[in-house]
């Protein structure tokens, strides 16, 4: 198909076309099969006792009698796919975000470059984009009624000084001359704006019910490959030690947890890529967290399984912070676990 320029007639012909297609003005149309979306996981909870109100929903409404009391559904679990028209990946590739995030991590760079999202469906696998339990589309729910802790939220300065981007506390200044760097830095801070308005509230007390929801996800569309980052390194971890015979690779990008060193052999069937960013020695936090992850992927080894650990400034891929997917040389990395994907023989 010849690549259209970005007009009213080749939008409309892209919309009479027998599948999908995802196009921009300069870059290669994206052709799918299908995409959709749908939720998983989830609970009722029935709340009583509250007093019914009358309250305008609208400003300017005619006031309307609001009753709480009643059943509530919590604890679902958003997901979008995307089925690329002619597959080469052999397995789904599921894909799953880090602390107070959502989904929107592996799309759109915050500068505006193709994310991982783009980059994996381009190569011709079917990816799964989640926003998990409590963030994003997923939604929240009631506190205290329903999630038990208050929602932690992130100030501007937070993820710029925690985030290996500034030099730690009182780095980050809005003046961007004045932006304490690190020196080399990948990240687009030109760009970093647009990334603090992904921030989304989190909770310390819904590891429980994320899980869950995970697990029902692989259960409904896997065997599969899983990507996690950050947070989400604890939720792959311990989904996979739950599943090993439906996760066939699992990919941890920066995973500021996994599971613990006893339950490693529960995955030993189980490959595991692990990939770590630039400046951690340095960093206040981020030694302990590597010397952790580094525990788990020996007991894993121990125990029989496969764990291939990349510091990327040992081959040469320098200046990645912890959003190592939206660094710009986010594609460098991503043909790293192409590579190693196909490599496990899950390309053809």
């Amino acid at each position: 198909m010849k690549t259209l320029a970005c007009s009213r007639s080749a939008k409309a012909l892209a919309l009479a076309l027998p599948i999908v297609t995802m196009m921009g003005c300069a870059q290669a149309p994206i052709q799918l099969e299908k995409m959709g979306s749908f939720h998983v996981g989830g609970r009722e909870v029935v709340l009583s006792g509250r007093p019914v109100k009358e309250i305008s929903l609208t400003a300017g409404g005619v006031p309307a009698k609001f009753d709480p009391n009643g059943v509530y559904q919590v604890e679902q679990m958003y997901v979008q796919y995307f089925i690329p028209k002619d597959p080469r990946g052999t397995l789904p590739i599921l894909m799953w975000h880090g602390g107070g995030l959502s989904g929107v991590t592996y799309e759109t760079t915050p500068d505006g470059r193709e994310g991982w999202l783009n980059y994996f469906v381009k190569k011709g696998w079917p990816t799964y984009n989640s926003d998990a339990v409590e963030r994003g589309r997923s939604g929240f729910a009631m506190y205290p009624d329903i999630f038990k802790t208050e929602p932690v939220y992130l100030t501007k300065e937070n993820p710029f000084e925690r985030f290996r981007i500034g030099q730690g506390p009182g780095s980050y200044s809005k003046v961007p001359g004045q932006m304490k760097l690190l020196p080399g830095n990948q990240f687009p801070v030109e760009a970093y704006d647009q990334f603090t308005k992904q921030n989304v509230p989190r909770w310390t007390s819904n590891d429980a019910p994320t899980i869950a929801a995970y697990t029902e996800l692989v259960d409904k569309v896997c065997p599969c490959v899983v990507v996690v980052h950050s947070q989400a390194g604890l939720f792959g971890a311990r989904v996979a030690q739950a599943r090993p015979d439906k996760v066939k690779a699992l990919v941890m990008v920066e995973p500021a947890a996994t599971g613990a060193v006893e339950d490693a052999a529960k995955m030993k069937n189980v490959p595991v890529l692990a990939i770590y960013g630039d400046y951690i020695a340095q960093d206040s936090r981020w030694p302990t967290i590597r010397a952790n992850g580094g525990r788990y992927f020996d007991a894993l080894r121990t125990a029989g399984g496969s764990a291939e650990v990349i510091d990327l400034p040992e081959i040469g891929i320098k200046g990645n912070s912890h959003m190592i997917m939206m660094d710009k040389n986010s594609d460098a990395v991503a043909e790293i676990i192409q590579g190693w994907l196909t490599k496990r023989g899950l390309y053809k």
